[in-house]
């Protein structure tokens, strides 16, 4: 994995990562704050993928933008879209994992030009908060309101939560105890996690509850109209992202595909066989995709003596 700098069309300075694995290029939109190490299977050499990605404006060495507002959705598409056109990528499939899924879905939607697939992780296209909780039976929105009122509660109390967190040792030991909390299940490798919480835990934490009430004003998202191939990929006692409220979006599209697999939230460290097996899928699915529109489109209009060889144009052949 190597880490590079793009910059995005405001001028912000973003830190990409990618891989060089052999293989077709697929876009990674990641969870909030989360690093590379949450994707232990596309990180492999025999991952059969090139994987792109990024991290958050003003997370992990990525620059906070000069005007703070500017972390809305439509600035982290434009971020994605600069880790794109960085790697002279023009069009691949889409990944998106929790808060990713919204910024995977609005790059399809605003460029579908962009995307030949898409694949949707533990996350929803749009209200945010409104998908949380839903594994205990409450109503959305209530379940919104809580989930608003804890982030802006957890933001207000951040110096705390830093104070708590930064000094917390992240080891075998914390990594196990995390792992049975039910936000995250046994399923992982636990020096995997270890791996992946160390970074992830010296966040600002005001920042990051504050990239997160940025996005939660986004309303649910109905993708009518999308023509590429769909996965969703939804972890079964997942309490952050409703299975059913993952579906729904999907449910009309022609080429959505939706598996559910028993994990948590954090489906790509508990179940990375499932998520190389998916992607695989998704990418002869799209290839097949792509293939069908090259045969469909309409035969060239030029003018008929544009397709003549020069020494048989009509005049050649009168001067023989």
């Amino acid at each position: 994995m190597h880490e590079h700098d793009v910059t995005s069309p405001d001028g912000t300075r973003i830190r990409a990562w990618r891989t060089d694995n052999a293989g077709p290029n697929v876009l990674l939109c990641p969870g909030l704050g989360t690093t590379p190490e949450a994707w232990p299977a596309l990180l492999l050499p025999n991952a059969g993928v090139r994987v792109l990605s990024w991290y958050h404006r003003g997370t992990l060495g990525s620059q906070r933008p000069a005007d703070e507002s500017r972390i809305e959705l439509a600035d982290h598409v434009a971020d994605a879209l600069a880790v794109l056109d960085a790697a002279g990528v023009r069009r691949c499939v889409v990944v998106g994992w929790s808060v990713g899924v919204m910024v995977a879905a609005e790059l399809a939607r605003r460029h579908p030009d962009r995307v030949s697939g898409l694949m949707f992780a533990a996350g929803v296209p749009g209200d945010l908060f409104g998908a949380m909780f839903g594994l205990f039976g409450i109503p959305a929105v209530l379940r919104r309101a809580v989930a608003l009122t804890g982030t802006h509660a957890l933001r207000a109390m951040s110096p705390l939560v830093d104070a708590v967190v930064h000094r917390l040792p992240v080891n075998t030991f914390t990594a196990t105890l995390i792992q049975h909390s039910g936000l995250m299940l046994p399923g992982a490798d636990t020096q995997t996690v270890v791996r992946t919480l160390k970074r992830f835990a010296q966040h600002d934490w005001r920042w990051y509850f504050t990239l997160a009430l940025a996005i939660s004003s986004v309303p649910a998202r109905e993708l009518h109209g999308l023509t590429c191939p769909v996965t969703v990929l939804s972890g079964q006692y997942d309490v952050l992202a409703a299975p059913d409220r993952m579906a729904k979006p999907v449910a009309m599209l022609p080429q959505a595909r939706v598996r559910v697999v028993p994990t948590s939230h954090f489906l790509p460290l508990e179940a990375p066989e499932v998520v190389v097996e998916e992607l695989r899928l998704l990418l002869r699915r799209t290839a097949a995709v792509e293939r069908a529109m090259q045969l469909a489109r309409p035969p060239s209009r030029e003018p008929i003596d544009a397709l003549i060889p020069p020494a048989l144009t009509y005049g050649s052949r009168l001067r023989t």
